[in-house]
């Protein structure tokens, strides 16, 4: 993935959806360009035109914190956006000669299992590249059209974009495919070293026309809580609310937990999900490492 064009894509896309009125520009002659120019950017920004051209070029070397946080505030980025332009200029920095290399994979330690077996509502683990890691059985159950699908690999973008399964899956499925490739893109801008998530990107792009149109928006997004609303064929129509955790042993695994609003058919749904899934031996887990 070229980390120069990112960077300046990036830039441009969100310079691009500005207008003047909403960065505080007024009057003004017939613009050729959708939002703000590079110099009225670099104007409101305090720095100079060459400067900024400099970064929409794709070079952030030596940027400070200082100056990406007011060119943020200028592009009216958001947290994750901010974030993701942080993760560009660090990721453009120039590293450091030696590093301490850290496994490629962790295994998924029995602690861990035994601690989301305990929580009574379904759970369950991907890392950044999308792929399952973890669940209890009530996860496993909520996402088995996902896990027994020959498409996905056991990887949600996979599913989303190769399998015709998943919009009848998801039936927000704009939604989702969005968040998918808004996280990917964040990922991908805080690892662009990682040869495994890049693979990925390149698989997903070359073979899904519909990810491939999304990720040319640069857009990125924090994925925490939100309503996720899923036809399951065994229990049928659930809408739910989930939860997004990190795990600071392993930065690379994010743990997802979902809740149904009480008194709702989707609670009632849901219980009957965790009664088929009790259904299921504990010896049937597949962890992944």
């Amino acid at each position: 993935m070229d980390q120069k064009n990112a960077v300046g894509e990036f830039l441009r896309t969100r310079r691009d959806r500005i207008s003047t009125e909403q960065a505080g520009i007024l009057g003004g002659t017939r613009r050729r360009v959708p939002g703000l120019r590079r110099e009225e950017v670099a104007m409101l920004a305090g720095v100079s035109v060459e400067y900024y051209a400099r970064m929409e070029r794709g070079d952030l070397r030596g940027v400070s914190d200082e100056v990406l946080d007011s060119i943020g505030r200028t592009l009216l980025l958001d947290e994750a956006e901010t974030d993701h332009l942080h993760a560009l200029a660090t990721a453009a920095s120039p590293q450091p000669v030696r590093r301490r290399k850290r496994p490629l994979e962790q295994p998924f330690r029995p602690s861990l299992q035994r601690f989301i077996d305990a929580i009574a509502m379904p759970v369950w683990v991907r890392d950044r590249r999308m792929d399952f890691v973890a669940g209890n059985a009530q996860g496993r159950a909520l996402y088995a059209p996902l896990l027994e699908d020959p498409a996905s690999q056991g990887n949600t973008a996979r599913f989303t974009f190769f399998s015709p399964a998943a919009r009848v899956f998801f039936p927000d499925w704009e939604q989702n495919a969005s968040d998918i490739v808004a996280s990917l893109r964040s990922y991908a801008g805080q690892n662009p070293r990682d040869k495994r998530l890049t693979d990925l990107i390149g698989e997903l792009v070359t073979r899904s026309d519909d990810f491939r149109v999304q990720w040319a928006a640069h857009n990125v997004r924090h994925h925490r809580t939100g309503i996720k609303r899923i036809h399951h064929p065994a229990v049928g129509d659930l809408e739910l609310v989930y939860e997004a955790m990190d795990f600071p042993s392993n930065p690379e695994w994010f743990m997802f937990g979902y809740t149904a609003e009480p008194g709702t058919p989707s609670e009632e749904r849901l219980k009957l999900l965790g009664s088929l899934a009790a259904e299921t031996s504990p010896s049937e887990h597949k962890e992944k490492a």
